[in-house]
């Protein structure tokens, strides 16, 4: 059996997916009813052409989002809204409380068709981003067909752009340095702060390319191959330049030490191997080594001593001091250091001790402008909280309190003495985050947004926006089933207007039946889980249907969406798209995930595994019991990266309750999983610490409890958190216990799969839940 499918950023993205055949052959030879097989197709041919319809649900919602471009006064904006062949570019003046048309639409088009020969494209403003030439904002700079023009705009004037302005933009485009297993994601060169170099990496070595002529300078000569410059922890490239554009911040890895395993090129001809590090759990890690090196004399200065891993925030406005992050190996300290660029002698400016794991999409610190003070996110209390302190360690004082989990610090008006932030917690939907502020001099905090909905999501543009000025900000918010509504405020959320709102109606036209989010209890039966579940467009409540668990538990964040079609989300169009093939689908946040403090998430503290399947089991047996339409006998799962890890948990150890799992590129097991990964983003400590915990984790010695259908899906060039020899593990447990699976295996696919072997993949996710679950 030969299938495959895709993964993006350790989870699945579904994107366009080919019609699955029917195989309405048998049913012609068994039953002989050639009008029941007709109606069969034509009712699967309209099942189809929905699901196509509905995996493109972003075009059938008008409006509701807003890109500002701040313009040079720090309180006006533009932004472009409306389809391509109709695009309106509107200019919002928040001191007058206007909105109006940016453009004259008709003698655009008109300037421009003279110009160009032929009417422009489309009925409105025949392009959707510009930007003015100077802040006097009297003269734009746009791109129509591929050709750059200039336009005036008290004049309509409309000349051709130089083409030596195309060739200048390309020039100071950063080159990607590498590509490694994961599968496009690429890291690029950084440019000097007066343009005059990108440092990038060649042959392991720091080098300094010229945006002009591509002539290039060698910097150091000591790298060697797994002893290099700008190989960080994660295979990351950190490079920071200093104000002055005279020195570099650089990491350099040693990876002599840390075990490698092969990546098989199976598809050239003659096969060949390389050879990939790949520190595991527990086993050998790279060594970090933090420098500055002086451009002009390219001299060497160590930082420190090694590292287990850091990250470089930057420089000091001043120059004299370089700002970094030092974590400790499982990520329980983390130190807030600064290191003096003539002595290489590094400080301690704070240290925050909070056992967990670096939560993803968190930023922990914001440095005032007054180049002194730095605001810090910690948990030291169990709930994420925002102190100020002194560069020079000195603790002036918290200004958060309250069981509120802070999300992140929006912006702060040092001017007029505020900090603006978002946080989740301490009212009925303790997922919403909503737009706070507190006096920097301490004092009580203000809660600025009101509409119980999600004010400030994991991506934009469904996020608080504040105008440069910090005098007004837009607040987008949405639900799941309540479309997105952006409003204009001022910085004390007064209302003014509303920029934009959502229309669905063609959405509606369609059938679309929003989804439903609700409450049930864990598996301790006292606390508190919120999810979403999602219907098929034809749902019919007197009739049973087979319900998918979309599962991703954490620890690193939290999975179920929490804004109007989440396109963003691939967790929400895994469960979105699996619903209209006659699914319902759920996706829920058990104990142990973020955003409800410290005490929610370490449930699981050093014992992954444990709480994780037992309350996504209550979360289906609650469903099943209140509500009829939904078939308990029917169960599948369906995870990718970590959730694969618990689509084979969950089969396990609660096969009561499920019934058949797709685990894609799944990390079967922790010991078989990357270091760089895992041991920051669990609770589990070392095993060598943690015996007793890692014991209890461990998959392969539970493969015998298999008893349903299972799919397993992995590629052999990946070397992410998971990793292809530790998929071949779990399948000899399986195949060492007598139970039967099916096993699909991409070729060369990575963490991320892409061309036909995502297609294909797709259709046999599909297919096989089709097969199994018979919806």
């Amino acid at each position: 059996m030969s299938r495959a499918r895709t993964m993006r950023d350790s989870a699945t993205t579904f994107f366009t997916v080919r019609p699955l055949a029917i195989a309405t052959f048998t049913a012609v030879l068994l039953f002989g009813e050639v009008p029941l097989v007709h109606a069969q197709a034509d009712a699967e041919e309209e099942r189809e052409a929905m699901v196509q319809r509905y995996q493109n649900i972003r075009s059938y919602i008008k409006g509701g989002t807003v890109q500002p471009h701040w313009m040079a006064d720090g309180n006006s904006f533009w932004y472009a809204e409306g389809e391509p062949d109709s695009t309106v570019i509107y200019s919002v003046d928040p001191v007058a409380n206007t909105k109006s048309a940016l453009f004259d639409v008709e003698r655009l088009r008109s300037v421009l068709a003279a110009e160009l020969g032929s009417e422009p494209p489309g009925k409105g403003v025949p392009f959707a981003s510009f930007r003015f030439l100077d802040d006097s904002e009297q003269a734009i700079r746009f791109s129509v067909g591929g050709e750059e023009f200039v336009l005036e705009l008290d004049t309509y004037s409309l000349t051709r752009a130089p083409e030596e302005w195309a060739e200048t933009r390309s020039r100071y485009r950063p080159q990607p340095i590498r590509d490694w297993y994961f599968g496009g994601w690429y890291q690029y060169e950084e440019l000097s702060p007066d343009s005059s170099w990108f440092a990038t990496i060649k042959n392991h070595n720091l080098w300094l390319r010229s945006p002009v002529g591509d002539s290039m300078m060698q910097l150091t000569s000591d790298g060697i191959e797994d002893y290099e410059w700008g190989l960080g922890i994660g295979y990351e490239w950190e490079a920071s330049w200093s104000p002055d554009g005279q020195k570099l911040a650089v990491q350099k890895g040693d990876w002599r030490s840390v075990p490698k395993i092969p990546i098989v090129q199976w598809l050239d001809d003659p096969v060949t191997v390389d050879w990939v590090h790949y520190p595991t759990i527990g086993g050998e890690a790279p060594r970090i080594e933090l420098y500055i090196v002086d451009v002009p004399s390219k001299s060497q200065l160590c930082v420190g001593d090694e590292f287990n891993e850091i990250d470089i925030i930057g420089w000091r406005e001043d120059g004299s001091e370089l700002l970094f992050v030092r974590w400790g190996r499982t990520a329980e300290r983390i130190d807030l250091m600064a290191a003096d660029p003539v002595t290489g002698a590094a400080r301690i400016v704070l240290t925050d001790i909070e056992p967990g794991p670096v939560l993803m999409g968190i930023t922990r610190w914001h440095f005032l402008e007054d180049g002194r003070r730095v605001l810090w996110l910690s948990e030291r209390d169990g709930w994420r909280h925002v102190y100020l302190y002194d560069l020079d360690g000195t603790l002036i004082r918290r200004l958060t309190q309250g069981e509120l989990e802070v999300y992140r610090i929006v912006t702060v008006d040092e001017e007029r003495g505020w900090v603006y932030f978002t946080a989740r917690g301490g009212h009925a939907r303790p997922y919403d985050a909503h737009l706070y502020r507190v006096p920097i001099a301490g004092g009580d905090m203000e809660q600025l947004t009101r509409a119980p909905a999600q004010h400030d999501s994991r991506a934009a543009p469904y996020r608080i926006a504040f105008s440069p000025s910090k005098r007004f900000f837009l607040d987008t918010y949405s639900t799941v089933a309540k479309p997105p509504v952006v409003e204009l405020r001022r910085a004390d959320g007064g209302f003014l207007q509303t920029v934009s709102k959502a229309n669905i109606d063609a959405l509606e036209e369609l059938g679309w039946i929003p989804p439903e989010e609700f409450v049930v209890k864990a598996a301790d039966d006292t606390t508190d889980l919120y999810g979403v579940l999602w219907k098929p467009y034809d749902f019919d409540p007197d009739k049973k249907y087979p319900i998918i668990d979309v599962i991703y538990p954490g620890p690193q964040f939290y999975t179920h969406p929490d804004v109007f079609a989440a396109w963003f989300d691939s967790f929400a169009t895994q469960a979105f798209v699996l619903a209209q093939l006659g699914y319902i689908t759920l996706i829920v946040d058990g104990r142990g995930t973020t955003g409800r403090g410290r005490t929610f998430r370490h449930a699981v503290y050093r014992s992954i595994g444990r709480h994780e399947i037992p309350d996504h089991a209550a979360t289906v047996r609650q469903l099943a019991a209140t509500r009829s339409y939904v078939d308990a006998e029917r169960v599948g799962i369906f995870g990718t990266s970590w959730g694969g890890y618990f689509v084979l948990r969950a089969l396990f150890t609660a096969p009561d309750v499920f019934h058949v799992g797709i685990a894609g590129v799944p990390l079967v097991d922790l010991d078989t999983t990357a270091a760089q990964w895992l041991e920051v983003w669990t609770h589990m400590g070392l095993p060598q610490d943690n015996e007793a915990g890692y014991e209890f984790a461990a998959n392969r010695p539970l493969a015998g409890n298999l008893t349903g259908n299972l799919l397993l899906i992995h590629g052999t060039s990946d070397i992410s958190a998971s990793s292809f020899p530790g998929a071949m593990k779990m399948i000899q447990a399986l195949m060492e216990a007598g139970k039967p699976f099916d096993l699909i295996v991409g070729p060369e696919q990575a963490h991320s799969w892409s061309g036909p072997g995502a297609t294909s993949a797709l259709a046999a996710v599909r297919r096989y839940f089709q097969e199994h679950l018979k919806p």
